[in-house]
Formats: structure tokens, C-alpha cells, sequence
């Protein structure tokens, strides 16, 4: 009796070990905020937008676009990342309504993160869309979705490894104890 309690309490042991060493981490980046925040409505326009993550971000690799109601882009220039904050600058804004910004990024742990977030221009600004140049390539047209997908919520690691090792802990323990109890 001694042996299968022992066994059993060891596979319990062995459990809780495995479900505690793997919870932070399996956690992966994602975006913590933006400015402007998403679904905010202005009446002035920014003349930068950034995004702001929980992880650092890797230089190089991340891209952002501003994308008007009218369809047309309104970033200018080159992303910029530094450390967990990606941020790019905005042309004068023109038409008022809703503009998408649009973001791909990879972390330091080289999952890439990709989504938008949105927000509203009440009263039109001084640009005008003839002073958004067309892209130049065809990447720079198909490297940001104007209306991404919203970010993916990465649960991280899944559950069932964790369970079916405990289901095998837990085999592993009886059977120990079976075999002490015959011997």
C-alpha cells in the first residue's frame, strides 16, 4: 500500500511540475498599444503613428502602413523600431473618416505579429490623396495588408501534451506501484 501511494503521489508531483514550468514560457509578443489608440476618433491628425508591444521588436524586419478611407497610403518613409515601439511618419492627412494602420513585425523570439488597428479622422485635413505618391514596387503594395486581419491571439503552448504526459505520469506511477506491491 505504501509503494502505491508513494507512486501515485509521485505522479501528481510530477504533474503540477509540468504544468508550472511551462505557463510564462509559452507566452508569445503582442500588441500592447497604439498612438492614436485604436478606435480613437481625432480631429487633428497625427503626424506619426506607433505601436507599442510587450516584447522588443526586431530591426529590419517590421513594417507599417497608414491606409485612408479613400484607399490610398498616407505613411512616409522608413519604419522605425526601437526596442518594443515600431512607429512610422504620416503624410498631412486628407479625407476625414477611418484609417487603418496596418503592421507586420517580428520579435526578438522570431514569431511574426501581424494585425491593425484603426482610427477616425472627424474633420478632414490639409492633405489631399494626389499627394500620396503610387508605390514604387509591387512588395511595397503587397507588404501590409491595408485592412489586415485583426492580431492573432497566440494561445502559446497547447494543453494536450501536458495532459497526456500526465496520463503517462500517471500510468508510469501505477504500474511502479503495481509491480512494488507483487514483489
Amino acid at each position: 500500500m505504501k509503494a502505491l501511494l508513494r507512486g501515485g503521489l509521485l505522479a501528481v508531483v510530477c504533474g503540477l511540475l509540468m504544468l508550472l514550468v511551462a505557463g510564462p514560457a509559452a507566452a508569445h509578443a503582442r500588441l500592447e498599444s497604439s498612438d492614436p489608440p485604436d478606435g480613437a476618433s481625432l480631429s487633428t491628425p497625427p503626424s506619426t503613428v506607433s505601436l507599442t508591444f510587450n516584447e522588443q521588436m526586431q530591426d529590419g524586419f517590421a513594417t507599417v502602413t497608414v491606409i485612408g478611407p479613400d484607399g490610398a497610403p498616407w505613411h512616409d518613409g522608413e519604419t522605425q523600431v526601437d526596442g518594443n515601439t515600431v512607429r512610422i511618419a504620416v503624410k498631412p492627412l486628407g479625407p476625414a473618416g477611418v484609417y487603418q494602420i496596418g503592421y507586420r513585425v517580428i520579435s526578438d523570439d522570431g514569431h511574426p505579429i501581424t494585425g491593425s488597428v484603426s482610427f477616425t479622422l472627424t474633420q478632414p485635413g490639409p492633405g489631399t490623396t494626389t499627394s500620396a505618391p503610387a508605390p514604387t514596387s509591387a512588395s511595397a503594395t503587397t507588404a501590409v495588408p491595408p485592412a489586415a486581419a485583426p492580431p492573432t491571439e497566440d494561445g502559446g503552448t497547447p494543453v494536450w501534451p501536458f495532459i497526456v504526459a500526465a496520463v503517462v505520469a500517471v500510468a508510469i506511477g501505477a504500474a511502479f506501484a503495481l509491480r512494488s506491491r507483487r514483489s
